[in-house]
């Protein structure tokens, strides 16, 4: 009786599976997957992250060491404080156009031909959610160097019972929410990119049915004594 419940708990289990794992293949993966969400490599250049309040920012101005900051933070209202020019808004600019604005204020009454360059050095708000089969699942603060798998360290890694190939990442872009699906082995063995992971993206690991069956078995042994003869 007890094997018998065994194993209706294993068919059942295998259905749910089933079920879920085609979920999971109906998503993006592969080359679909990487249009979506790009390999760290293949981002878009730093240049074009518009500033946001809460950022820190760098500013150098060439041959003027009273001009150069290596911290500026941006305020609430999305502006920065520069010297002889005052109060600057940078805020949903790129930091390329913030170095041209800041220059322009300068050369219109103060400089010749001005040679300025804003960084953006710290970034406000940029979170990463982990959910699913990791150690610890939350919300992790990231920059823009964050990939996949460091989002994935950030939650101390998958559980022994993640399903590697199903670890699906949600973003939105436009206003649609979009997800693809990576492959975690492949990636960490190095035969596929490791995707770039930006603020507000979600990540969930998923979760292998036949582990767990296999874990549950185990923990059940002793109960249903089915591992005394094959």
């Amino acid at each position: 009786m007890k094997k018998t419940a065994a194993i209706i708990l294993l068919l059942t289990s295998s259905s749910l599976a089933a079920c879920s794992s085609q979920l999971y293949k109906a998503l993006p993966s592969q080359d679909a997957a990487y249009a979506i969400i790009p390999p760290i490599d293949k981002v878009q250049a730093p240049t074009q992250y518009l500033i946001v309040p809460g950022d820190v920012v760098s500013l150098s101005v060439f041959g003027e060491p009273d001009l150069t900051f290596e911290k500026l933070p941006v305020d609430d209202a999305g502006f920065i404080q520069v010297p002889l020019v005052g109060a600057v808004h940078v805020a949903s600019l790129t930091p390329d156009n913030a170095s041209k604005l800041i220059a322009a204020k300068l050369g219109a009454r103060f400089l010749r031909n001005p040679d300025v360059t804003l960084n953006v050095i710290e970034q406000t708000g940029q979170t990463v959610t982990v959910e699913g089969q990791v150690m610890k699942a939350g919300s992790y603060p990231i920059d823009s160097q964050t990939t996949l798998l460091g989002a994935i360290a950030l939650a101390q890694s998958p559980t022994r019972i993640a399903k590697l190939d199903e670890v699906v990442v949600f973003r939105t872009v436009n206003n649609e929410r979009m997800a693809a699906r990576f492959d975690l082995s492949r990636i960490r063995a190095g035969r596929d990119p490791d995707p770039q992971i930006l603020g507000g993206d979600v990540v969930v690991v998923g979760f292998s049915q036949a582990k767990s069956i296999y874990r549950d078995m185990l923990q059940a042994a002793p109960i249903f004594n089915v591992f005394t003869r094959f």
